[in-house]
């Protein structure tokens, strides 16, 4: 793509002040970078996949709400991670993180790791304690 034919469409990264740099070839077509603040396709691509992550973390929440799951599945969701990303965080085999995802376990869980867990996401023990969906 020629450096003048680079899309400068509104997109979210527009909002966020942020710029793309992609490879762009100049009048003399020589590779280069330049800058983009995105274009149409990547902004519907870009939406799609935030209203999907929305979508899971109002899923994760109903189910805290329903006691399906813990709290700690709500939060996994809402700081877009996975167990094996969280387990890394925490410093507790995957296997455990995923066990701890039942509500009848986290009732049981140590003051040391709910901090961990708490840590990971950035909160407070007690507002991962008493965090009921709702």
């Amino acid at each position: 793509m020629k450096k003048q034919d680079l899309p400068q469409d509104e997109s979210n990264l527009q909002s966020a002040n942020m710029t793309e740099v992609l490879y762009v070839t100049d009048e003399n077509d020589n590779y280069t970078t330049a800058n983009s603040i995105g274009w149409d396709a990547k902004k519907a691509a870009l939406e799609e996949s935030m209203e999907l992550i929305h979508e899971r973390i109002e899923e994760a929440r109903q189910n805290v709400a329903n006691q399906k799951v813990s709290p700690i599945i709500y939060f996994m969701e809402l700081n877009k991670m996975d167990f094996q990303v969280l387990s890394a965080y925490v410093g507790i085999w995957q296997w455990r993180v995923k066990r701890h995802g039942k509500p009848t376990i986290f009732k049981t869980l140590s003051q040391s790791v709910l901090k961990k867990y708490a840590d990971a996401f950035g909160i407070s023990v007690d507002e991962l304690k008493n965090f009921d969906g709702k």
